[in-house]
């Protein structure tokens, strides 16, 4: 007995040559000859007997899969069963690609199969054979599919149609549910089928605890099958006699729906679930052409896109959320009596699939997240970049391989940073500049762009603060004055500075160094939030203007950090800070993954419960307010300045629950 095989370098071709290994006769598998090394690596990982395999070069896309009259020859009469697996099994992939493959290519494998007189033409056809068909489908239906508009139904439908048509050699044909991997080691070559949910499975993951409940689509039956299972049927069947000419449904006689297979996977992933799900089918009672008409209006459409884009998944697959096919397998089912191959649970093996994605297949996997791989060779522009924050951000991306500009007032200290960095191999630049200053903010975007051409981030972390109620501020209206000029004003001026040829470029970030003051809203800080908050506001709305143009805007509220600006509180030398390297940690990861915001989780709570409870907020806010003081310099008492007291083990234990908040 010998075998032939298209498509056995292929998901389900791997495994099922390997099946055929176990059985008596050659195998021959045709391939190209580009893909020599790749049979080869997946025969070691496999592994196959190379003694029992024999290659046979060819190119399916040709007449006769590109064999010659020679090797035609050579094989005929030889081969009892010819398995057709090379096709393509991608929505994504376009329809000329895949009328090539799948319907040209079936074509060019029947006619090698009757030139060399096969025993049997096994096909691998697919469920998208029936399209979208609405109800049971039988094992003997095929002129019944509806629904073929698509490039991939069409053309599994056509090509099976092909080999439904032959005349020449007896055949069968199988058409599995959607293949995912193995259902023992969760082994899958690609991303296909539900996995395309798994990245908005774990990014639900990463933004609510697992016993949260959240909404979710019912959808319709998904029929999934792992390879494994696909991989044995055809094996066990085709050595079956007396079932040519048949056709088998290798799929799950009990398939999940939509929402109760994400369910599984959300469990397998320690993910939240879909506790309430509603049946997208209700919606069917809005005629098509309105909900054609709503779904292609441009804002619609765009905000679509840009879900599917951020979450990758393809817009083809949304059609099969509301899937309407249901598969009668009783066909295979009785040729499968007695062998005790049978579709396994997915709660059984689910865990094995995300597994393996999250080891293997996850996208994330495969970006560059370092810091050199998203700064070398970038102008990165950091001001208030001759100490703290700034300094220690400096130093990181300097050492990144980034065009380092550094701006602040003071020359000395600013450029002794810059030697210092240019001593260990850095490509730093030292501007001063006063960013209260408007004429010198243009004046210092005028220099920057005339000797590095563009900046591709910006860093605005130059600020000042001021800690003093506001009984003590009746007479000090310049204190608002001066914290917006510099927080806000010096910040707007080098943003519009810098964005026209980061808008010309269609490419740019711009980082800004707000304050968890913010989204606390600490008493005594009223000028200096009301400063960065208006920063955040302005970040806010341009995102929405130009996130589309390929510019990202990142803000940090910033939890306290023992730096020079908050020296003059003795207080803060006793409560939880962060350091300027914890600090210029979270600038990286803004940087690397360019988030529109980086907050802790005391400011986002902060900020929740003043939304939800704002009376209640307020006396939290008050008692703080009561409990730490005035300073002596925010007094102006320079005499009391050196005296003053340690603070309280109360305070210490409120600054320490409250973390980071500035109080």
């Amino acid at each position: 007995m010998s075998y032939f095989v298209t498509g056995a370098t292929g998901f389900i071709g791997r495994y099922l040559v390997g099946n055929l290994l176990k059985r008596k006769g050659a195998i021959h598998v045709l391939v190209r000859k580009d893909s020599q090394k790749k049979l080869e690596a997946v025969a070691k990982k496999m592994g196959w007997d190379m003694k029992r395999i024999v290659v046979v070069h060819g190119d399916m896309t040709a007449a006769k899969c590109g064999l010659s009259a020679a090797q035609i020859r050579a094989l005929s009469g030889k081969v009892k069963h010819f398995f057709h697996l090379a096709a393509i099994y991608d929505l994504s992939a376009n329809a000329e690609s895949q009328r090539a493959a799948n319907v040209d290519g079936t074509q060019h494998a029947l006619d090698l199969a009757a030139a060399i007189d096969a025993g049997c033409f096994h096909h691998t056809s697919s469920i998208a054979a029936a399209g979208l068909y609405p109800g049971v489908f039988r094992e003997d239906m095929f002129e019944e599919a509806e629904g073929l508009d698509d490039p991939y139904l069409r053309t599994k439908h056509d090509s099976e149609g092909l080999v439904r048509d032959e005349k020449r050699i007896p055949w069968r044909i199988y058409r599995p549910g959607m293949v995912v991997g193995h259902s023992q080691t969760g082994e899958m070559d690609k991303i296909d089928g539900p996995y395309y949910f798994f990245t908005f499975i774990k990014k639900l993951r990463e933004m609510l605890p697992q016993w949260m409940p959240t909404l979710g689509i019912e959808g319709g039956r998904i029929n999934i099958v792992p390879v494994d299972f696909v991989a044995d049927a055809m094996d066990h069947i085709a050595h079956k006699p007396k079932l040519d000419r048949h056709t088998f449904h290798l799929t799950d006689p009990e398939p999940m729906r939509v929402g109760e297979v994400l369910n599984a996977f959300a469990r397998a992933g320690h993910a939240p679930e879909m506790t309430m799900r509603i049946d997208a089918r209700m919606f069917a009672f809005v005629p098509s052409g309105i909900r054609g008409a709503v779904g292609n209006l441009p804002p619609v459409r765009r905000f679509v896109g840009m879900l599917l884009k951020d979450f990758r998944i393809p817009k083809q697959t949304l059609k099969f959320i509301t899937y309407p096919t249901r598969f009668d397998n009783r066909e295979t089912e009785r040729a499968l009596r007695g062998s005790g191959i049978a579709v396994p649970r997915l709660d059984d093996y689910a865990w094995r699939l995300w597994d393996y994605w999250e080891r293997h297949l996850d996208p994330d996997l495969f970006v560059d997240r370092t810091l050199k791989g998203k700064v070398r060779n970038k102008v990165v522009v950091i001001t208030g970049g001759s100490s703290g924050i700034g300094l220690s951000t400096a130093q990181r991306v300097a050492e990144a391989g980034a065009v380092t500009v550094i701006v602040a007032r003071g020359q000395e200290e600013l450029f002794k940073a810059r030697d210092e960095m240019k001593a260990k191999g850095g490509k730093v630049f030292a501007y001063t500049a006063d960013l209260a200053d408007m004429a010198d903010c243009d004046r210092l975007v005028e220099k920057v762009l005339k000797e590095h051409g563009h900046v591709d981030i910006l860093i605005n972390n130059a600020g000042r603060s001021i800690r003093r109620s506001i009984e003590l501020s009746y007479d000090r209206f310049h204190d608002f004055e001066r914290t917006m000029q510099l927080n806000y004003f010096g910040s707007l001026r080098l943003i519009m500075g810098f964005m026209p040829t980061m808008t010309h470029r269609r490419k740019g970030h711009i980082i800004n160094i707000s304050s968890i003051g913010v989204l606390a809203n600490s008493p005594r800080f009223s000028a200096y939030v009301a400063s960065k908050a208006a920063l955040d506001a302005f970040s806010r709305c341009a995102q929405g203007e130009l996130s589309g143009k390929g510019i990202s805007f990142t803000t940090i509220n910033m939890p306290l950090v023992k730096t020079p600006m908050i020296a003059p509180t003795k207080m803060y030398d006793s409560v939880p800070t962060l350091s300027p390297e914890e600090a210029a940690d979270l600038l990286v990861k803004a940087i690397i993954e360019k988030p529109s915001r980086i907050a802790t989780r005391l400011g986002i709570f902060a900020a929740l419960l003043n939304a939800v409870a704002p009376k209640a907020y307020e006396v939290v806010m008050n008692t703080a307010f009561e409990l730490f003081p005035d300073s002596a310099a925010a007094k102006g008492d320079k005499k009391a300045l050196k005296g003053e007291t340690q603070p309280s083990g109360e305070q210490i234990a409120f600054a320490a629950l409250m973390r980071g908040v500035h109080w």
